[in-house]
């Protein structure tokens, strides 16, 4: 298959390359960076695309709990669903195995568009961990 239509892009974090260039990605490790810049961006934090990222950010403070998993793998979803249309999501699941460390690990099942070559990408999303005696 012709992946052209994966392009692409600035490296993040933004950076110079050897040639004195703005340093790019291409092919999968765009999607990578892509899927990573969408997660870690908040909406309201890009004041020329104010919609753009994922709501995940307001889930901070919410308990370590099955609810707040649903929480985020829906969001997460309609994040990437929306904001990178270059893969088929397949599955997003939240590991609360490193919750009292204040980690969720979001594992999110993806394919590139038209193809069938299952990735997979985990994503660290940092919560305030549970004090003892709460």
């Amino acid at each position: 298959m012709n992946r052209d239509f994966i392009g692409a892009g600035w490296a993040f974090k933004v950076r110079i390359d050897r040639t004195g260039s703005i340093a790019l990605v291409r092919g999968e490790q765009e999607i990578v960076e892509s899927i990573r810049l969408i997660l870690g961006t908040s909406p309201g934090e890009r004041p020329m695309r104010p919609e753009f990222g994922c709501a995940i950010h307001d889930l901070v403070f919410a308990p370590a709990n099955a609810g707040t998993a649903g929480l985020i793998a829906y969001e997460v979803r309609l994040a990437l669903e929306r904001w990178e249309p270059r893969i088929d999501l397949v599955d997003v699941h939240v590991d609360f195995e490193q919750a009292n460390e204040g980690i969720l690990l979001i594992d999110i099942r993806y394919a590139l568009r038209g193809e069938n070559d299952p990735r997979n990408l985990v994503f660290p999303f940092y919560v305030i961990p549970p004090h003892e005696g709460a």
